[in-house]
């Protein structure tokens, strides 16, 4: 193991500015991250998120579900890729807030040995992140308060550099995010980007909302998230398909909806109309 690696090996548990200094956050405005968590069934939102979140739920009234089956989604990607790719490495962009299996606890329950970083640009996420860094003694947890639409300031973080060894293989987690990246902001661009930073045999695990089995209610979930300030631009299959795996080796069963990809077990699983969501893992050749 070479000096640099072997240092970046050794530094604590981090956060990209310290825990439990003062945070300003916006309870005016609306937030992604805090309306999941309500859906989630959470405790950390506001008011406005809550307005907004009923508001998008009277258009498309199955979203719990939905939200629900990509939670599941999760866990099963993370736990598929430490048990048959023996990926250690995680960066989770877009984590939200601190809930049931997080990803360290999934990853660190069948390795202990894994690392994760956590990205989030949501000031609450930030004044729960010690949450985020408790793990196993074997492995290591950080937490990076950043944007997904700024992927250079994410990957130089000291937080980042300090976590992960980019010469071994990293899963990029972009689960429930792509679709609060609208076209005019080029998502695929910022994909890019991540994905050429990590070296071959790194994996993108990704999610998105559809409007194809349910247009109307999906439109409008989606004009209350405008209407509310939170950007959103629900795709096709084919459209999340190109803007976030093109140039990559798509795992079976390929993109699908969340609620069949890999799922435990063969207990009844909601509707494509209820769902809504998709999501896929593929390989860096």
């Amino acid at each position: 193991m070479s000096e640099r690696v072997r240092k970046a090996w050794e530094v604590p548990s981090a956060v990209s500015r310290p825990v439990g200094e003062p945070v300003r956050i916006d309870t005016t405005v609306a937030h992604s991250a805090r309306m999941y968590d309500y859906y989630l069934g959470g405790k950390d939102h506001y008011q406005v998120d809550r307005d907004t979140a009923e508001i998008a739920a009277r258009s498309w009234q199955a979203v719990r579900i939905a939200v629900r089956e990509n939670r599941s989604f999760l866990g099963r990607a993370v736990r598929h890729l430490v048990r048959d790719h023996g990926i250690t490495q995680f960066l989770d962009i877009g984590a939200g807030l601190p809930s049931a299996g997080n990803v360290h606890e999934i990853a660190q329950a069948e390795d202990p040995s894994c690392r994760v970083v956590y990205v989030d640009n949501d000031p609450i996420v930030l004044a729960h992140a010690r949450s985020l860094l408790i793990g196993t003694p074997e492995g290591k947890t950080a937490y990076v308060h950043a944007d997904l639409r700024e992927p250079a300031a994410i990957l130089d973080d000291p937080a980042v550099r300090g976590t992960l060894d980019r010469d071994r293989p990293v899963a990029l987690m972009l689960v429930a995010i792509l679709h609060f990246i609208v076209d005019e902001q080029d998502p695929g661009r910022i994909v890019r980007h991540l994905m050429e930073a990590l070296p071959s045999g790194s994996f993108l695990v990704a999610s998105h909302v559809t409007p194809e089995h349910d247009p109307d209610g999906v439109h409008g979930l989606e004009q209350a998230y405008r209407n509310g300030g939170v950007p959103a631009q629900a795709r096709t299959r084919d459209a999340f398909t190109a803007l976030a795996f093109d140039g990559l080796e798509l795992l079976d069963p390929g993109v699908t909806l969340v609620s069949e990809w890999r799922p435990d077990g063969d207990a009844p699983r909601p509707p494509a109309n209820q769902v809504n969501w998709y999501g896929g893992i593929a390989r860096k050749p």
